[in-house]
């Protein structure tokens, strides 16, 4: 069946979090290398990022992504797959507040803080397809984390579509199933499309 849904992860899929974190840095009062070091660790070791504020003894700061964090490939890709006709989404781990900066570039606009639910629960990718109005074949999922992303999308039967790029993405293999790509720009053709 051919894929007629694109939903995109958020964080490194759709936005460099670079600037996120160096913001979230400068808050805490901590060094940006430390920061990242530590998430690097901790992605290397599989655990939840959250956990960086626990092991640096600091509060969670507030911070959000701006327009100027998209990648440069993000926008023009989610225009160009809707008007060629795709359904074009965008759900991700992220806060409620997210999905205004997204909105006006996607049809289906989701959050985990919203739906009540985070990847990588089935029931997440069961929320996609039900909103998409699509079965679960023709919904590619596209996202950098393996473990969030690729292998949930997979297990709920959609196309796995994995982009290699922030810390997650380079670190995991996508197991044979998943579709690999580099940048945004090789979709639709890399899932046949």
């Amino acid at each position: 069946m051919a894929v007629k849904a694109f939903v995109f992860d958020v964080g490194e899929t759709l936005v460099d979090e670079t600037r996120l974190w160096e913001r979230a840095a400068d808050a805490a009062g901590v060094p940006r290398f430390t920061l990242m070091g530590v998430l690097g660790g901790l992605a290397a070791r599989g655990e939840h990022h959250d956990r960086v504020w626990e092991l640096l003894g600091v509060e969670r700061p507030v911070s959000a992504w701006e327009p100027e964090d998209f990648y440069p490939d993000a926008l023009p890709r989610l225009d160009a797959l809707r008007s060629q006709g795709f359904l074009v989404g965008a759900v991700g781990n992220t806060p409620a507040a997210t999905e205004k900066l997204l909105s006006e570039h996607v049809d289906l606009i989701g959050s985990s803080e919203r739906w009540g639910v985070e990847k990588p629960a089935r029931e997440f990718f069961e929320r996609i397809v039900e909103e998409s109005g699509f079965t679960p074949s023709e919904i590619a999922y596209v996202g950098d984390r393996v473990d969030n992303d690729v292998r949930p999308a997979i297990d709920a039967g959609l196309v796995a579509v994995h982009i290699r790029r922030g810390p997650w993405g380079h670190l995991f293999d996508a197991p044979p199933r998943a579709i690999r790509i580099r940048s945004l720009a090789e979709l639709p053709e890399a899932v046949g499309g």
